[in-house]
C-alpha cells in the first residue's frame, strides 16, 4: 500500500534553512506529481509546491516562492523540500502528498521557526 513518510523537521532560527525528505513506497514513484503542504496550528491546509514526474518542472506558492526548492530523487524514491530563508510564518506541520483515484499523505514533520 502507499506509504510516505516524512522527516527532516526541526526548531530552526528566523532566516535558518531545513531540508525535509519524503520516502515513498508502494506506487510508482519516478511517474506521479508529488507534492508538498503544511498546515500552521489553527488553520486549514495550504499547498506549498508540486513538481512533475521528472523532476523538470516545479511550482510554488508565492509565499515560499524564491525561498524553497522542491527535487526529487527517482533512484531513491523520495522527495524533498530545501528549505531557506525561513519566517515565522513557516511554522507548521509539513507533508508530502500523493494523489491517484485519492489523495494519500504521510504523518508530517513539524518545523517551528522561532527565536
Amino acid at each position: 500500500q502507499v506509504q510516505l513518510v516524512e522527516s527532516g523537521g526541526g526548531l530552526v532560527q528566523p532566516g535558518g534553512s531545513l531540508r525535509l525528505s519524503c520516502a515513498a513506497s508502494g506506487f510508482t514513484f519516478s511517474s506521479d506529481f508529488m507534492s508538498w503542504v503544511r498546515q500552521a496550528p489553527g488553520k486549514g491546509l495550504e499547498w506549498v509546491s508540486d513538481i512533475n514526474s521528472g523532476g523538470g518542472i516545479t511550482y510554488y506558492a508565492d509565499s515560499v516562492k524564491g525561498r524553497f526548492t522542491i527535487s526529487r530523487d527517482n533512484a531513491k524514491n523520495t522527495l524533498y523540500l530545501q528549505m531557506n530563508s525561513l519566517k515565522p510564518e513557516d511554522t507548521a506541520v509539513y507533508l508530502c502528498k500523493y494523489t491517484d483515484y485519492r489523495d494519500y499523505w504521510g504523518q508530517g514533520t513539524q518545523v517551528t521557526v522561532s527565536s
